[in-house]
């Protein structure tokens, strides 16, 4: 495989990647796990390399990187609650 053959499909991939966080609106997390990379290589690759492949797709997935971001928190605070609910440890009551 040439240098120009690994960055062609290194694009392909960033492409592909992009399209389908786009199509589903879904976190890098499950982006990474669906197409079996890190997902250090799908955040760089959405963040660094998309932009300069397809700009107006690199700002769909950074409006929707952004929201993820923004209720990550929501997400990890029901994560903790189901846990918490499966083993029968009663909610706190403040």
């Amino acid at each position: 495989m040439t240098l120009t053959d690994k960055k062609e499909s290194i694009n392909e991939r960033t492409q592909r990647v992009a399209e389908y966080i786009n199509e589903r609106r879904t976190t890098v997390r499950n982006a990474a796990k669906r197409f079996g990379l890190s997902k250090s290589t799908v955040h760089k690759d959405m963040v660094t390399r998309l932009e300069k492949i397809d700009a107006d797709l690199f700002g769909k997935v950074r409006e929707i990187l952004d929201v993820n971001k923004a209720e990550r928190h929501i997400r990890g605070g029901n994560a903790t609650k189901r846990k918490f609910k499966e083993k029968g440890i009663p909610e706190k009551k403040e």
